[in-house]
């Protein structure tokens, strides 16, 4: 009896060690596995099939989303508007994206959720008076309020003329109601609508050809349109050849 109890015994630690040889070959020695390919590419067993890199990087790069484009500020409905008017300011044509791609809208956006929006940088203490062109804004609005006064104005005007919303208007009625803000033929009495205008424009402007970081210059295609090299971190490398293409970096790149 004691034989066989010795026997049994044997066999288990037996099964038990070829248990513990399978379970470390099949992790991929755990620790290496997390080293070189993460938790998922650790643990397929030896001698699996292997995937196409390429394919996978498309696949996942397909997949990705950019949760940099979020509305902080802007209603839908808002957000639609300006969508349709920075595209009018900063047309897709053969030189590139135009402003929808590039992510303006979001861009503006976040700057009017920020202290941009709230002219926390701004003297906004009365008396308030019209001021000449050459002083910039004197007003008591925040440029936050001014940009959600213009967009309503900017659907009351385009259902006035054409009896439908902005956004909805051909290419050419667009133009020439974004035209009519320009030239102060728009009656406003809350709001200078060639102000609003020039806010919007440099607004555009500025989402085209800033860092992604700040939700514009989607991919940096607005640097690569303009051959821009972005944010080099330093130029020693070529400082003495002759002049030469960059491709640009972001901020990002270099974290």
């Amino acid at each position: 009896m004691a034989d066989e109890n010795n026997k049994n015994e044997k066999e288990l630690t037996e099964e038990q060690r070829m248990s513990r040889r399978r379970f470390i070959k099949n992790s991929g020695l755990a620790a290496g596995g997390l080293v070189v390919g993460g938790v998922a590419g650790g643990l397929i067993p030896w001698g699996g099939t292997k995937h196409d890199n390429k394919t996978q990087n498309a696949a996942q790069k397909e997949t990705r989303k950019d949760y940099n484009h979020a509305l902080m500020f802007f209603t839908q409905a808002e957000f639609k508007t300006v969508e349709a008017a920075v595209e009018r300011i900063f047309p897709t044509d053969e030189n590139g994206p135009g402003a929808k791609d590039l992510g303006v809208g979001y861009y503006i956006d976040h700057q009017l959720a920020g202290s941009w929006g709230f002219n926390a940088r701004d003297y906004m203490q009365p008396p308030f008076y019209h001021g000449e062109k050459s002083q910039g804004y004197q007003g008591r609005m925040r440029r936050r309020e001014i940009f959600r006064i213009g967009l309503k104005e900017m659907q009351n005007y385009s259902q006035s003329k054409y009896k439908k919303n902005f956004e909805d208007l051909t290419e050419d009625q667009q133009d020439k109601v974004l035209k009519d803000f320009e030239g102060d033929k728009v009656n406003l009495t809350t709001i200078s609508p060639s102000g609003f205008f020039d806010m919007l424009r440099s607004s555009v402007l500025e989402g085209a050809y800033s860092d992604p970081l700040y939700g514009g210059n989607k991919d940096m295609a607005g640097w690569s349109m303009r051959e821009y090299p972005g944010d080099q971190m330093g130029y020693t490398n070529i400082i003495d050849k002759d002049f030469q293409k960059i491709k640009p970096q972001s901020l990002q790149d270099h974290m």
